[in-house]
């Protein structure tokens, strides 16, 4: 197939019952919520056209505002009581010839099973990943006392499943009439007389059911974005003769505008300088030459956007900022510190305590101490994105 010819629905209605209370699908895994990675991994497969998210009621809001549900085109439908019931809504949302059932809970699906899933699935009219099973096994009986069990022939079912649409749809129907529960869509698949072919699954598709879980899940997905990168840099900019000074994304109209190619706000400069070295990208200057007439005067938090999305487009996104700024004036007491920290926690769309600030004001020496300039620094953490 060349292509997108698959539509893949991602099950994440569940209530994590057994993860103590805490969401399985909103942990952060690297910096990432556990759902975003599977969204992305089913993103990023060749054979995928659409995404579908089929989720419960409370969490429908907090999804539809997240940037990387968005960013991937993905619908949000509500689920049903049970799994079942949610997968058939999802799928009725789809319209490709292979429907494929991921589990929200898999975080790290690897997108060639994914598309290898959706081939063999288009091919044979079903098809499931599948790991051997390499651990010896033990029958308990009544009393506890174990005996050995054959290993041979078993294997374990991995998500995505895939099959022909109208056969799935055919399958949740009888499934419906019978009135059956099946514990997934290659069981009801094989109950409704279709064939279900294998192709290798990946070990590190792990599961996310159990506090027990997160050590290793976390492990993967420290491993996969071979953990955070961070880089500084530093910006200088003098006072001119007018009034209305942008710093740390505030306005404060009282104060001596600083003179530059944009609106001067250093600390936002610092922050994006040090985003995009982070990313391996080139530099401030580089990136948005000041002899370009289109940025010219343009606001300091739209070339912070600019700066972003140039390192997402890098496969990179903001994980942590620090600033430092030097000024005699104007002062920068705790309450402007504070907003400044919001504001710029808010453009960088980091949690508050992942962004951290602080200015030296008294007993400056140089241009700083003269009142004549104000300079930033900035340390930035990226992951991937």
């Amino acid at each position: 197939m060349v292509g997108p010819f698959a539509d893949a629905v991602i099950v994440a209605a569940g209530s994590s019952s057994r993860m103590h209370g805490a969401d399985k699908l909103s942990i952060a895994l690297a910096g990432r919520p556990a759902l975003a990675w599977a969204v992305a991994a089913l993103r990023a497969a060749e054979s995928v056209a659409q995404l579908v998210v089929v989720t419960s009621p409370e969490r429908t809001e907090w999804l539809m505002g997240r940037t990387w549900i968005r960013a991937a085109g993905a619908s949000v439908v509500i689920g049903g009581a049970e799994r079942q019931d949610s997968v058939a809504q999802g799928v009725a949302r789809t319209s490709s010839d292979v429907v494929l059932v991921h589990d929200g809970a898999r975080p790290f699906v690897r997108p060639e099973v994914v598309d290898a899933v959706a081939r063999s699935a288009h091919r044979h009219g079903a098809a499931i990943p599948v790991l051997p099973v390499v651990d010896s096994l033990k029958r308990l009986d009544d009393r506890g006392l174990a005996s050995a069990a054959e290993r041979a022939g078993l294997y374990a079912a991995q998500t995505p499943q895939g099959a022909r649409r109208e056969l799935l749809v055919a399958a949740y129907e009888a499934a419906r009439r019978s009135g059956r529960s099946f514990g997934d869509e290659a069981a009801m698949l094989e109950a409704a007389g279709v064939s279900v072919a294998t192709v290798p699954g990946d070990p590190a598709n792990l599961k996310l059911t159990a506090p027990a879980d997160l050590e290793m899940v976390q492990a993967v997905a420290t491993a996969r974005t071979g953990g955070p990168r961070y880089a500084s840099a530093s910006d200088t900019h003098p006072f001119g003769p007018d009034d209305g000074l942008r710093l740390g994304g505030l306005h404060l109209p009282d104060a001596p505008r600083l003179l530059g190619h944009s609106d001067g706000d250093v600390a936002l400069h610092a922050v994006a300088d040090a985003l995009l070295a982070a990313a391996g990208l080139p530099d401030l200057g580089r990136t948005f030459p000041a002899t370009d007439a289109a940025t010219r005067g343009i606001a300091s938090d739209v070339l912070l956007r600019l700066a972003m999305a140039h390192a997402a487009q890098a496969g990179w996104r903001p994980a942590s900022a620090d600033v430092s700024i030097v000024a005699a004036r104007p002062r920068l007491g705790d309450r402007r510190l504070d907003a400044m920290r919001e504001a710029m926690a808010g453009l960088l769309t980091l949690p508050s305590e992942r962004m951290t600030i602080k200015a030296s004001t008294g007993n400056l020496s140089g241009p700083e101490g003269a009142g004549l300039v104000i300079t930033a620094s900035a340390l930035v953490g990226v992951v991937a994105a």
